[in-house]
């Protein structure tokens, strides 16, 4: 049985949906990854996945795509 797991950083340095869509193509990437929920009002960045994830692999997704990101 498989146990979906979602975990929620604060992004900065994002202004638009452009930077959205950034940070999601990076995110999408990593293995295991189901949903992302990526928000450039609010600055936050949900991560679903069927396993719990290396925050280094998110953060390191998110600073490839030209942001900083910690898990909140």
């Amino acid at each position: 049985m498989s146990t979906t797991t979602t975990t929620e950083y604060q992004v900065t340095g994002m202004t638009c949906g452009h930077c959205e869509t950034a940070i999601r193509t990076e995110v999408s990437e990593i293995a295991g990854v189901t949903g992302i929920e990526v928000s450039a009002q609010t600055g936050r960045l949900a991560v679903t996945a069927e396993q719990p994830l290396d925050d280094a692999a998110v953060i390191a997704a998110v600073d490839e795509a030209g942001y900083a990101a910690v898990r909140s």
